[in-house]
């Protein structure tokens, strides 16, 4: 946030309102969701706290909010976007649409879902003994900073009925829009859980990873999930800021670089946060014993895109993109790779994705990028 105009002048109205709230802030690059601080919230009349990875640029946020045994939340209604995930818990959600209409879902651990724009919401926890605790991501920085007025955020009764979807978004179902590998599409405001829902194969990332996009209520916070296989990571890539990176099974740790520095190392589990900040390389590297999965929720305009319209994160930086070819990256990261698995017995499974990128690479002459050296 340090160059954006807000900073420069001094001017942050979300700043400002999260102050108002008192709400206790945690600030890193990476973050423990389960150890977050929360303190009684007002506004929604359960714990809560604001959630700000360094990465997170003037366009998103997080909310963590705690409801306790048989607890609920006051409705709400805003105009921003609001996307759900459970990290523990369960309970249901309950929505008004403009026109009257009640919908309503029941949602365990590691659910997602999405609240449509303006509606009334209000959560339950359908636990008389244990907490359920929710993490949000939002664009409200981005509409209180444009907007500039919480009244007519909170206030406005406006009607999207278009961002509602079909009925049968509120139950699990959904659409499959087949586009190509890494962006196929599952359209949907519910999903009920996470770690059961197919995905599908993307090479463009390496290593034999899958993945899924995801379409929530209509809205342009986007999300998808991707998972590594045992003994395997993902090619290094940069973007814009804002995506907010979830875990949700395995553990292993992610690199995260400015250009021209060296690496800096965040170790993950389930329940840890990390954003890599605006125009940061990163890469991810499952050392567990089990595959490892996570959630990604980002704002569209996180992408940065070449004139055909594709990511340049997916594009190689031979071709003109922001992707480090695996033949491209420091021994440092096969080295430090190779130690993490070894505190395992586990050894890298990499061997054969080096080999078919080598059988992939286009002819070219000259050497790697700086960016890789």
């Amino acid at each position: 946030m340090a160059n954006t105009p807000s900073a420069l002048y001094g001017v942050d109205p979300y700043l400002d309102w999260v102050a108002k709230e008192g709400l206790p802030v945690t600030e890193d690059y990476g973050i423990d969701l389960f150890k977050v601080e929360m303190k009684m919230w007002p506004r929604y009349g359960v714990r809560g706290a604001a959630v700000h990875l360094k990465g997170r640029g003037d366009f998103g946020n997080m909310f963590l909010m705690e409801l306790p045994p048989a607890g609920s939340t006051i409705p709400q209604r805003h105009l921003y976007e609001d996307v759900y995930y459970v990290l523990e818990g369960s309970g249901s959600t309950q929505i008004e649409l403009p026109d009257g209409t009640n919908r309503s879902f029941e949602w365990g651990p590691r659910a997602l879902f999405a609240i449509p724009l303006n509606v009334k919401h209000r959560h339950f926890n359908s636990s008389g003994r244990e907490r359920a605790l929710l993490v949000t991501t939002t664009d409200f920085p981005l509409m209180l900073n444009v907007l500039r007025n919480e009244a007519f955020i909170f206030d406005t009764p406006f009607d999207f009925s278009e961002r509602a979807g079909k009925s049968s978004y509120f139950t699990g179902e959904g659409d499959l829009i087949t586009v190509r590998p890494g962006n196929h599409m599952w359209e949907t405001n519910f999903v009920p859980d996470l770690a059961s829902i197919e995905l599908k194969a993307w090479g463009d990332r390496g290593a034999g990873g899958t993945n899924i996009m995801f379409v929530l209520a209509d809205g342009s916070m986007h999300a998808h999930i991707s998972e590594m296989p045992i003994g395997t990571y993902k090619k290094a890539h940069r973007h814009g800021p804002g995506a907010h990176v979830i875990i949700l099974s395995g553990e292993g740790y992610s690199l995260m670089w400015p250009e021209g520095e060296e690496p800096r190392r965040y170790e993950w589990q389930v329940g840890t946060m990390v954003v890599p900040p605006n125009f940061w390389y990163h890469q991810h590297f499952n050392t567990g014993t089990t595959p490892a999965r996570y959630l990604a929720f980002k704002h569209e305009v996180v992408s940065m895109r070449n004139a055909q319209g594709v990511p340049k994160a997916w594009i190689s930086q031979r071709i003109g993109g922001d992707q480090i070819d695996y033949a491209d990256e420091t021994p440092l990261i096969r080295n430090l790779f190779a130690q993490a698995l070894a505190k395992h017995g586990l050894e890298s499974r990499m061997e054969v994705h080096y080999e078919a990128e080598k059988a992939d690479l286009p002819e070219w002459n000259g050497k790697p990028s700086a960016a890789a050296s």
